[in-house]
């Protein structure tokens, strides 16, 4: 059987609870295929440090355990893929979250004439992801991360994230990864299910 044609591009979204190791294997993904990885988290911790006025004002709503608004998030998704690193792709972690950021996605890729290549998603069961997550906030000093935060996040992407799978399986790009593992074994299922749909690093020319 003839492999697929390897795509010039790999524009991706990473899906996974939190405490899945999704910002971990994107960020070894992103790197494996030559491509920015986008972090809304990473963006917004930034601000944060910085204190900035997003930074703020993101730091009040997540640390009562709420996430940023539909509006302030796509503004600035739709800021970075716009830049020059992107062109060739680009893998989103934690964007979209929910069925109206799918939305605005879809219609900012199409009004570029571009769309989704894949969506990896990282399938961990809760248990493993509270514990990832009571670790790390112990780990980095997290104060975010008190069992109370943590179980409302959960909620919010059982309730509003995990929808989002629906759409995209129904249009054969999600690829469900086993989150359970070491590190390089997870890295490993990824890259072979993006490799399956024909979606590698170009070879250097």
């Amino acid at each position: 059987m003839t492999p697929p044609a390897t795509t010039p591009t790999a524009r991706l979204v990473i899906i996974g609870p939190q405490g899945s190791g999704k910002g971990t294997q994107g960020a070894r993904i992103a790197e494996a295929l030559g491509i920015p990885a986008v972090s809304t988290g990473d963006v917004f911790r930034a601000n944060i440090k910085a204190g900035t006025p997003l930074g703020e004002q993101v730091k009040a709503i997540t640390a009562a355990g709420n996430l940023v608004s539909d509006e302030l998030t796509g503004q600035i998704v739709r800021d970075r893929l716009s830049q020059a690193d992107a062109a060739g792709g680009f893998l989103l972690d934690g964007y979209p979250r929910n069925l109206q950021q799918v939305h605005d996605l879809d219609a900012f890729l199409a009004s570029r004439g571009e769309s989704l290549d894949a969506v990896i998603e990282l399938s961990v069961p809760r248990e493993e992801s509270i514990a990832r997550l009571t670790l790390r906030a112990t780990e980095q000093g997290r104060t975010d991360d008190t069992d109370e935060v943590i179980a409302k996040r959960l909620a919010i992407y059982e309730t509003e994230t995990a929808p989002i799978l629906d759409v995209y399986r129904e249009r054969g790009i999600a690829d469900a990864i086993d989150g359970v593992g070491s590190l390089d074994e997870i890295t490993q299922r990824i890259v072979a299910a993006l490799s399956a749909r024909g979606i590698a690093r170009p070879a250097a020319v």
